[in-house]
């Protein structure tokens, strides 16, 4: 007994220094940039934002406004007509456009800034609840309010702006640089991002990277860091509706089976929902933690460094909070149910709509024979239109990376950057054919109460923060193409 406690002992100790290295030779991976001076802003971009919001690009499911995308096309026109001098502009079925602004090195491979012109509808019932109106474009206590001052119009005039300071400047970019908006990334993009790409790739064009929305610098992102965090989307995950349907002999309520169809179909839902679908750390995810591990404050610094020992803990922790968990695995919602005709007659018939977010490295085909296994063999299951998988995942050592993170360092010397995964769909996805890297993040700062704004009520920016993502895209132009 003696020997067995020596030798526990001794193992506790091997643990523990094997456990203090890996923390203590955990090597930060922020780069050092030098500081670099501010350029002055025009003080007009923050007016032709607010002209902008003012005309309101809604997309609806299955159509747009056009006649605010005439008013659109015409006020871009107009506000940026100095652009047209160097950059060539092509519309594409009508209401997108790309512009390309030549390089002097044609060995170079260009790069492609994208962003998309439309906005998400306002519910009846929320536009009293706004504080200005969501098409207001109102500049009142140093906020632009409305619809696309997050979403996505402050990026892509943002990069306009940014454009036009370099021209005045006498900028002449040494690799080519594509710019691309379409105008219905809302609804799925297939009319503008999609048709774009398709040009491209018609054309033989490819990109070093494209550089889209996605995420953002968020104060509060990560325990054990109190800065703010730059999250670099390396990849965004994939989507999948199934209908589930448990069918079988109706009849009269007065004599019912043990379980009607109803009943079998709740069953079916509560046990995918009692058993969610594998946790991985892989991919993005990993690359998140061996980022923030030399920035956090011990003990996290030690638990992050040591993902062989504590990966369990950390899965179990992740899971527990919707915002952690997705980061992690597909997730599993049950979004609308439908079954019976009248209180007293069985239905033949229950369905429930079930939508997956698809993490990178399981297929669709994954998806759907797991939840068989969950729901049962009595349970048939339909895939609806749409599905995809997840994106490929951009690498954090090429070259659009690594740009991206010196020009953030540069542009907010305070922020930490991580690689990370994007939830949600963005019209990057249609670019992956023809670009070697496909990068999403929007230097937009945001305070955790700002994140239901999106999509929500009181969209706005700082004109402040609108001014730095304009410094954000002038540094990362000039140290692309220089």
């Amino acid at each position: 007994m003696k020997k067995i406690g020596k030798y526990g002992f001794y193992g506790l100790l091997i643990l523990i220094g094997v456990l203090m290295y890996n923390t203590l030779s955990t090597r930060s991976k922020q780069i050092t940039v030098e500081n670099i001076p501010e350029i002055a802003v025009d003080n007009n971009a923050a007016k032709r934002l607010s002209a902008s919001v003012k005309i309101a690009t809604v997309s609806h499911p299955g159509k747009i406004d056009t006649f605010a995308f005439v008013q659109h096309n015409r006020f871009l026109d107009s506000a940026y007509a100095d652009l047209d001098t160097l950059l060539n502009k092509t519309y594409v079925n009508k209401y997108s456009r790309y512009y390309r602004w030549h390089g002097k090195n044609d060995l170079l491979k260009p790069i492609l800034l994208i962003a998309h012109l439309d906005v998400v509808p306002v519910e009846g019932k929320a536009l009293k609840e706004w504080s200005e109106g969501p098409y207001s474009g109102k500049i009142q206590d140093n906020f632009i309010w409305g619809r696309g001052t997050m979403d996505d119009k402050v990026s892509a005039l943002g990069i306009l702006e940014a454009v036009r300071e370099l021209i005045k400047e006498g900028h002449y970019p040494e690799r080519t640089v594509y710019i691309a908006f379409g105008h219905d990334e809302e609804i799925l993009g297939a009319n503008g991002a999609g048709a774009m790409a398709k040009i491209f790739k018609e054309k033989g064009i490819t990109f070093d990277y494209v550089l889209d929305e996605g995420l953002a610098i968020v104060e509060k992102a990560l325990p054990g860091i109190n800065g703010p965090v730059g999250l670099i989307g390396l990849a965004e995950k994939g989507y999948l509706t199934l209908k589930l349907t448990a069918s079988g002999a109706g009849g009269h309520s007065s004599m019912p089976p043990k379980h009607t169809n109803i009943g079998i179909l709740s069953e079916a839902i509560k046990n995918l929902e009692d058993n969610p679908l594998p946790s991985d750390i892989s991919g993005p995810t990993k690359e998140l933690f061996e980022y923030a591990a030399p920035e956090m404050s011990f003990p996290l610094k030690m638990v992050m460094s040591n993902l062989w020992l504590f990966e369990g803990i950390i899965k179990g922790q992740l899971s527990n909070k919707g915002t952690t968990n997705a980061t992690i695995r597909t997730t599993t919602a049950v979004t609308m149910i439908e079954s019976g005709v009248a209180e007293n007659v069985l239905p033949t018939e229950a369905t429930a709509t079930v939508n997956f977010r698809i993490r990178p490295g399981e297929s669709v085909d994954d998806v759907v024979r797991l939840v068989q296994d969950r729901v049962g063999e009595h349970i048939k299951i339909t895939k609806l239109e749409g599905g995809r998988p997840a994106s490929k995942v951009s690498s954090s050592e090429a070259f659009g990376f690594q740009v991206i993170q010196r020009t953030i360092r540069e542009t907010f010397p305070e922020v930490i950057v991580v690689p990370s995964l994007v939830m949600a769909a963005t019209d990057s996805r249609f670019y992956e054919d023809v670009a070697e890297n496909v990068y999403r993040f929007l230097p937009l700062q945001l305070a955790p109460e700002d994140m239901e704004r999106i999509h929500g009520i009181d969209e706005r920016i700082a004109i402040d923060h609108y001014n730095q993502i304009i410094r954000f895209y002038y540094r990362l132009l000039k140290n692309s193409t220089t």
